[in-house]
């Protein structure tokens, strides 16, 4: 059965606070309706300063999640490793593990906009380095026991639920990434299917003598809406779809690397890039995919529409998977 994922990023452009407000808690209902019929995950991300108010906080929903739900998992996919405090993070991450019982996935990247280190105040320059000491402190933390940060002893309360830490990957599309997960003795997530770079991912894990596996996505990984009439779809709701692929695509540099990037400048081109993709229930499960990401409120989607999508995918596509 394929692996399934519905992704909330928040974003609603120009929305006044009672409308975000309302997007919010609607994120939250359908995560306990997700959570009642069997998907996965919950998969949320942090981005900073952006005008169309993209999820800043994945912790503090993740957090609110978890009070909603009882069995789902929340990946957070991906943080900014360089912008956290590491012991505070530490502190935040450990609470949100006790509080699921173990339900809580981070990933953690380094980003790829200079402006949001700008915004920080810290150093671009840097970040590798600030990378490897947060997942260092990360896992120093984690054990209960005393530890030397930054020239002084300390000990990170509460110990974690997950033995022996959280779950914790190093996400990233550079032999940087994959040499700082394989030297750490942590599992890989690839922001694409890049084949080689598991292979040089793997061949580090061999060199430094840990343990290490990849959670890489899939060929195809398309962000999926479940529509009964996709023209409709497209025709009524497609700008959303174009907001958040321009978005994103905006952030992109030549040596970043996605599952879900696009190069489309309009509605008729996303639609045939097929990076987003509109499909009846009937489609999405012959879709043959290894994950189905659902992303009912993508780029503003009026709240209703992301309902339709949702119950959909979770009364009509996923039963249908589990059947023998």
């Amino acid at each position: 059965m394929a692996f399934s994922v519905v992704r909330f990023n928040l974003v609603a452009p120009h929305a006044a606070p009672d409308a975000l407000a309302e997007r919010y808690r609607a994120a939250l209902a359908m995560a306990a309706y997700a959570d009642g019929h069997g998907v996965d995950t919950v998969q949320t991300e942090e981005h900073h300063g952006v005008a169309d108010n993209w999820l800043p906080s994945p912790f503090v929903f993740a957090g609110a999640v978890f009070g909603a739900t009882r069995r789902i998992a929340v990946t957070v996919s991906a943080i900014i490793g360089p912008l956290h405090d590491p012991l505070r993070l530490a502190e935040d991450v450990a609470v949100l593990d006790l509080l699921s019982g173990g339900r809580l996935v981070t990933v953690a990247g380094i980003g790829y906009r200079p402006e949001e280190y700008e915004e920080r105040g810290v150093d671009w320059g840097r970040r590798g380095r600030l990378q490897d000491e947060l997942l260092e402190t990360l896992l120093a933390a984690w054990t209960g026991e005393p530890f030397t940060y930054r020239g002084r002893t300390v000990r990170v309360t509460p110990r974690p639920f997950t033995r022996p830490h959280p779950p914790l990957l190093v996400g990233g599309s550079s032999k940087a990434a994959a040499r700082r997960a394989a030297r750490l003795g942590l599992p890989f997530f690839p922001s694409a299917h890049l084949p080689e770079l598991e292979a040089y991912y793997r061949a580090r894990c061999a060199e430094y003598g840990t343990d290490g596996w990849t959670m890489m996505p899939g060929r195809e990984t398309p962000l999926l809406h479940v529509s009964e009439d996709p023209d409709r779809t497209w025709a009524e709701y497609g700008e959303h779809f174009l907001h958040e692929a321009r978005t994103y695509a905006s952030w992109q540099s030549k040596d970043i690397r996605s599952a879900v990037r696009s190069a489309a400048t309009s509605v008729a081109e996303l639609r045939a890039e097929g990076v987003y993709r509109v499909v009846t229930p009937e489609e999405c499960a012959g879709l043959g995919l290894e994950s189905l990401v659902l992303h009912p409120l993508c780029g503003g989607m009026p709240v209703e529409e992301g309902w339709r999508s949702l119950r959909l995918f979770c009364d009509e596509v996923l039963p249908g998977l589990r059947t023998p």
